[in-house]
């Protein structure tokens, strides 16, 4: 994973789950134990598997308070 540009960033922070047991949930939200399991199994292709694959490797280096400044959550 190299790209790290801002706007992969600000995505990724307000991307959410599309589907199964966690949709609707921030991807910064998701469990690290899904994310790994998603990545034994073969993440999605295309800007959802970049950014779970994000997700995951900055939960891993303990760096996910990096998105969270950038979630515009409703109604702020």
């Amino acid at each position: 994973m190299t790209d790290l540009s801002p706007e992969l960033l600000h995505a990724t922070a307000n991307a959410v789950m599309p589907f199964g047991k966690f949709k609707g949930r921030y991807l910064i939200d998701l469990p690290e134990e899904y994310l790994l399991w998603f990545e034994r199994q073969g993440l999605p292709s295309g800007i959802l598997g970049r950014q779970l694959a994000l997700v995951l490797m900055l939960k891993i280096e303990g760096q996910e308070a990096l998105l969270r400044p950038m979630i515009r959550r409703s109604g702020t």
